[in-house]
């Protein structure tokens, strides 16, 4: 595994914003599904052709890929922790 340039108290700093901005993300895609089911089928349907929410889809996508980058970074933190 590749070694990180960066000490300890910083890589848990960095683990502790990237979990906090995933959560606010994960929070914000649950209410949109929620706001979704209130909306009327027209409405919903004029939403999804817009260009926002085809940036909100493939931002989901890259999420996913952010999320292996990010058990990545947690295996390289914890063989910092126990090295």
């Amino acid at each position: 595994m590749e070694e990180l340039d960066i000490d300890l108290p910083n890589a848990k700093l960095a683990y502790t914003i990237i979990q906090s901005l995933l959560e606010a993300n994960e929070a914000l895609s649950d209410l949109l599904v929620v706001a979704a089911h209130a909306l009327d089928e027209d409405v919903t349907k004029a939403l999804t052709m817009t260009g926002e929410w085809q940036k909100y889809l493939e931002s989901k996508r890259n999420m996913e890929n952010t999320k292996l980058q990010i058990e990545k970074f947690t295996e390289a933190l914890r063989t910092m922790d126990n090295g």
